[in-house]
């Protein structure tokens, strides 16, 4: 029988050792994230678990992964990172899931294109600049629950459909009995508008069946089955593999439910799109440094960090909202974040310091521009490296706006990219703070620059639908 327990802390490999002995663990299931953010895996019988592999690792074929190895340089390795274990709710028989690390097989180094390895190196940077031991992270990674999906292209055809019973277009289908919500009218309605209550419980309580705490569970602007469920802040990497973890979780409990979850930005025309805004601050020595008696009750620091987000945050575009679809969502004249300022409550700004509570140990910072598609181990790594050479240069980040920017005439206040073209572009020109500790290296750079180009590229040259009914009679 699967365990139904919150699953224990385990820290080295004798405690997972004792624990695949003590629960009849069947199979090991070793995950490694790749460079754009998706998780791959293998298994292998747990009686294959032993010393040599959380010391020299396990082989996979490192050219078949998008963004690493040529054919040529192929072998790679996994070691599990022994912290990291918990039980996967989804599989038959009892799974313990490992995270790994990815090394060389050759020269046993840490590999470059290895997102937790990334982060990683950001961790050890802010320490070894002395700034500060730990930068903490709560992303609010928002997204769809659709009853149904479905999509295809070919060379003389194209289509996608997507089916809620909360949507308006819907009102008369099997089940719904008129109870839908109006576009943009999706936040916090009862049942029978909301669908998802029982859906949205069982996400949380998996999630916290897997050691990740969460805070709280709604339904969100999008009126057909936008979804937010907030997880307690953490430090960088720990963060990072909880988005994971969350991904995975909240999929595969749509799938046992006969619905589908997307993160894309925008997934409806004419309704609300999905963020992914990131509270961040950097603590000393169990010390907060963001609270002091400057601006919203933050310290020059603080400031300053904010200072580095904005400074590039159109090259962090370029990490923080890495798909075409990114941009359908940040739009100018409507609730995304496009606006590159900073204010204290206010969400029509790209940076936003969040008021509900006095508390010095809540003082935080919160960007807004990205969105679930990005990497968390990439996008965590480069603002914090933004906001580290904000505080090094003691970068102003100019007078704050508490204004409804969407109503304010000012061209002075600079926006995000329009396009991951343009992100791009930025990257190219702003990347040296990216070069801080080692933490990006120019491979890494020029890899994602390259596959995102040809992605933009892919979708820059085939017709849509929309098109045909704008031009076809031309």
């Amino acid at each position: 029988m699967k365990l139904k327990l919150n699953f224990p802390s385990l820290h080295n490999e004798k405690e997972i050792s004792n624990f695949i002995q003590q629960h009849n663990i069947r199979i090991i299931d070793f995950r490694f994230v790749d460079l754009f953010g998706q998780w791959q895996h293998f298994s292998v019988s747990a009686s294959e678990i032993s010393h040599d592999i959380f010391v020299n690792g396990h082989g996979f074929d490192g050219s078949s992964i998008k963004g690493f190895q040529q054919i040529h340089e192929s072998d790679m390795l996994v070691i599990p990172d022994t912290t990291t274990a918990f039980l996967d709710p989804f599989s038959e028989l009892q799974t313990l899931v490992l995270i790994c690390n990815i090394f060389d097989p050759i020269t046993r180094i840490p590999y470059n294109k290895d997102a937790r390895y990334i982060a990683q190196k950001a961790e050890q940077f802010l320490l070894k600049s002395k700034i500060g031991t730990s930068a903490y992270f709560g992303p609010e990674p928002e997204f769809f629950i659709f009853d149904s999906a479905q999509f295809q292209y070919g060379n003389n055809f194209s289509f996608h459909e997507i089916d809620s019973i909360e949507g308006e277009w819907n009102s008369d289908s099997e089940g719904n009995f008129g109870y839908t919500n109006r576009t943009k009218e999706g936040y916090f309605p009862l049942s029978p508008h909301d669908t998802l209550q029982d859906i949205r419980n069982e996400m949380m309580v998996t999630l916290e069946n897997i050691g990740i705490k969460t805070e709280v569970h709604h339904h969100e602007v999008g009126g057909c089955g936008q979804t937010e469920i907030g997880m307690r802040l953490d430090t960088l990497l720990n963060m990072a593999d909880k988005v994971m973890k969350f991904k995975y979780i909240t999929k595969n409990v749509a799938k046992k439910n006969n619905k589908t979850v997307t993160f894309m930005p925008k997934p409806i025309f004419g309704d609300n799109g999905s963020g992914m805004h990131v509270h961040q601050s950097i603590w000393k020595n169990n010390e907060t440094l963001f609270a002091g008696n400057e601006y919203a009750g933050l310290s020059k620091t603080a400031l300053y960090y904010i200072g580095g987000l904005l400074k590039h945050a159109k090259s962090l575009c370029a990490f923080g909202n890495p798909t075409t679809n990114s941009y359908k969502r940040l739009v100018p004249g409507f609730e995304a974040p496009v606006n590159l300022a900073y204010s204290k409550g206010n969400r029509s700004a790209s940076v936003r310091i969040p008021m509900y509570s006095m508390s010095k140990k809540s003082k935080r910072v919160e960007f807004r521009c990205p969105d679930p598609t990005a990497n968390p181990y990439i996008i965590f790594s480069a603002m914090l490296l933004a906001g580290i050479d904000g505080i090094k240069n003691k970068i102003d980040p100019g007078t704050p706006i508490d204004l409804d920017i969407y109503h304010l005439q000012n061209s002075k206040i600079s926006t995000t990219p329009v396009s991951l073209d343009e992100a791009l572009n930025h990257l190219e020109k702003d990347y040296e703070y990216l070069f801080q500790g080692n933490v990006f290296t120019k491979d890494v750079i020029e890899t994602w620059i390259d596959i995102k180009r040809k992605e933009s590229q892919e979708n820059n040259i085939r017709p849509t639908p929309f098109e045909f009914i704008n031009y076809y009679g031309l």
